[in-house]
């Protein structure tokens, strides 16, 4: 009898071993995400989890972290144990990569459009009826505007407002020196500057602070959706081309077993038909350009400019106007 139950217990072993065996197995997967993708990553996670599970015969689970991009990304340096990034700015990733060492090198090129699923811009969120007559980016400077937007060394949210509002005057004509008075006026019109997007949202629309909320194309829709009526969307003629891109966590996803194919598959299935028709329903612009001119009426032309038309790179940009030292250490008196 002790002979049969040993020879059970190791064909047993030996059985569960074999590739493709999964009983009883399960997944969990961490994204690390940027503030307002909340409402995005709970449907891609819906559709997706059920559709792995059947494929590989796992229990699969996603759970989500959420804040502004910089903090996010510095928490992952820290030691929060990420699967995949689907942060705001490059230069988050970037961090995770070059200081983390928890990306490996290369890893813009994995996945197809250079890592990019989906993109999007900075627009404008306003009262009902727009009573300060809002419509462009020299608005926010009058005297008497109050502007809600996240602060730049911490949200991708506010990064990318600061970067739109320069590349506003220095792309139509504009010098430097503009520049930087235009944007000294705009901040001198900010009464607070939340951590990140979804905070600033609260500010803006719970709180009843502001009378322009500078916000993610996908959070202004949201906000105006919910907000039923007592809002209104604008959009400026020009703002920046916003690139969140997506990475897997290579020195997290290797320590634990199943962890990189569930992951990879995870980034891979955001290309998918399916995702990207869900990406377009939740606002945010679909790398294939088939469904991007689909629902090209929910996206109004906006001259979106690249960010290398205002400096070398995003790294370039980020040290130039919101890093130590920068324009916005120099122009912005925090209330």
């Amino acid at each position: 009898m002790k002979l049969k139950f040993l020879f059970t217990t190791l064909l047993l072993a030996a059985v569960t071993s074999l590739p493709g065996w999964a009983a009883d197995k399960a997944i969990e997967l961490l994204n690390v995400s940027y503030d307002p993708t909340r409402e995005l990553w709970r449907d891609i996670n819906a559709n997706f989890i059920p559709r792995y599970g059947k494929e590989k015969g796992v229990k699969l689970s996603i759970k989500q972290s959420h804040g502004g991009s910089s903090t996010q990304a510095r928490s992952v340096i820290d030691g929060l144990e990420a699967d995949v990034v689907t942060l705001a700015s490059i230069i988050d990733t970037d961090a995770i990569s070059t200081k983390g060492k928890l990306i490996k090198p290369g890893w813009v090129k994995r996945l197809p459009h250079r890592s990019l699923p989906y993109y999007s811009t900075i627009i404008f969120v306003v009262r009902k009826g727009n009573p300060k007559g809002i419509k462009d980016w020299p608005d926010l400077a009058k005297p008497g505007i109050s502007i809600v937007t996240p602060n730049p060394k911490t949200s991708g949210n506010g990064y990318l407002s600061f970067l739109s509002a320069w590349g506003s005057v220095v792309l139509q004509g504009g010098s430097r020196g503009e520049a930087i008075e235009f944007v000294t006026k705009l901040y001198k019109n900010v009464p607070v500057l939340d951590s990140g997007a979804r905070g600033a949202t609260t500010t803006f629309v719970q709180k009843g602070i502001g009378d322009v909320h500078l916000a993610w194309e996908n959070e202004a829709h949201l906000e105006v959706r919910e907000a039923k009526g007592q809002l209104d969307l604008i959009y400026p003629p020009i703002s920046i081309r916003a690139e969140p891109h997506v990475a897997v966590v290579d020195g997290d996803v290797d320590r634990k077993n199943g962890h990189r194919e569930a992951a990879e598959a995870y980034l891979k299935y955001i290309y998918t038909d399916e995702a990207q028709e869900i990406a377009a329903k939740h606002f945010y612009r679909p790398s294939n350009e088939a469904i991007l001119q689909k629902h090209a009426a929910t996206f109004p032309e906006v001259r979106l400019f690249a960010i290398t038309e205002i400096a070398k790179d995003f790294a370039d940009a980020h040290k130039q106007f919101v890093g130590d030292g920068s324009v916005f250490d120099r122009i912005y008196k925090p209330k």
